[in-house]
């Protein structure tokens, strides 16, 4: 009995140790500088009061936000239909752009101004981040929440094991005493053995299996990409662009893809100086993008930051017409990650 009691032990000293590397690998990408963990005090705004600070969005619900600013304190941050919401570009060339508060992520840092509501929250008027932030808070976003969703999964079963395991010894402790079911009481315990030995090693894979995918989170590859091109100076989408985008759309909701993001880069043939070039091939990529939001509700988050390249990496020789024609173009590629990949649905 003796035995049989400490193999039970030795089973659930190896689940445990099994589902370490996923809560460290969760603790480690949580861990991220962008979101300081310490604790913090809630702050109260009185109503009418004119307030503006600066922090990290560390909770997000659709139409407020908690903000944690560097020495701990949070304040609750309500959305409304006048809320201006603008992304700071920085460059000579680049004007700040308009955004909309879908881009109000967890993990990014920015300023809100506004006054004080009756409950003591701060009513945005007006909400300014900084493009590199935006871009490290979409990343933030689609590296933490599957790995969240993974480590609870094996959180839970590691905790239902512990509570079996427990019963089991339970039970063998009270069917100790009885000599006359000891025959009994060996086989039942080497089946419940044996059982948890399953469960360990059911464990141990999924475990395994969470820190591919774990690993393979930063790693993307190329699943779709299609290409449409512009008039000479121009970024007005054609009738035959959409038709192009219309028909790869279709054919990507068909695909069961997921972790998936759609990337979209710009460029323009060598006609015109540098600057005129670039800025050019970056509103293509914005109408390219405009046009996928509007016509196809495409959620912000799967969009990688639009870039223009300018005259860069031509396809086509730019010394003819028909080369410059081809150069003129916004490229769409649909990417998924490699460690969330999998038969499930997009």
């Amino acid at each position: 009995m003796r035995r049989n009691t400490g193999n039970i032990h030795l089973v659930a000293l190896a689940l445990i140790l099994s589902l370490a590397g996923v809560t460290s690998a969760q603790n480690n990408l949580l861990s991220d500088p962008q979101l300081p963990m310490i604790p913090g005090n809630t702050r109260t705004v009185p109503e009418g009061q004119h307030l503006k600070i600066n922090g990290i969005v560390v909770k997000r619900t659709a139409d407020s936000f908690t903000l944690r600013e560097p020495d701990g304190t949070e304040t609750v941050v309500n959305l409304t239909d006048n809320t201006n919401v603008k992304t700071i570009r920085k460059g000579l060339f680049r004007k700040d752009r308009t955004s909309g508060v879908g881009y109000v992520l967890r993990g990014l840092r920015l300023e809100a101004e506004g006054r004080g509501n009756p409950e003591g929250q701060l009513v945005a008027a007006k909400i300014r981040f900084e493009e590199n932030d935006l871009r490290t808070a979409q990343a933030l976003e689609a590296r933490v929440d599957p790995v969240e969703n993974v480590a609870n999964s094996a959180k839970a079963l590691s905790e239902s094991n512990e509570q079996r395991i427990t019963a089991t010894e339970q039970n063998a402790e009270k069917l100790s005493g009885q000599i006359n079911e000891l025959s009994a009481v060996a086989e039942a315990a080497g089946a419940q053995a044996k059982q948890a030995q399953a469960t360990a090693d059911n464990a141990t894979a999924l475990a395994n299996s969470a820190n591919d995918r774990i690993n393979g989170l930063d790693d993307y590859e190329m699943v779709q990409s299609i290409t449409v091109h512009f008039r000479s100076g121009s970024a007005v989408l054609s009738e035959a662009a959409k038709a192009e985008i219309d028909e790869a759309a279709t054919r990507v909701k068909t695909e069961t893809l997921k972790g998936w993001v759609v990337e979209v880069v710009g460029y323009a043939d060598s006609m015109g100086n540098t600057d005129r070039n670039r800025s050019l091939s970056e509103r293509r990529a914005e109408n390219v993008i405009n046009y996928l939001v509007t016509t196809y509700n495409l959620p912000l988050r799967r969009l990688v930051q639009p870039f223009g390249y300018g005259a860069l990496n031509p396809v086509a020789t730019n010394d003819t017409g028909e080369g410059r024609s081809l150069n003129r173009r916004v490229e769409i590629r649909v990417l998924v990650s490699k460690g969330l990949n999998s038969s499930a649905s997009l």
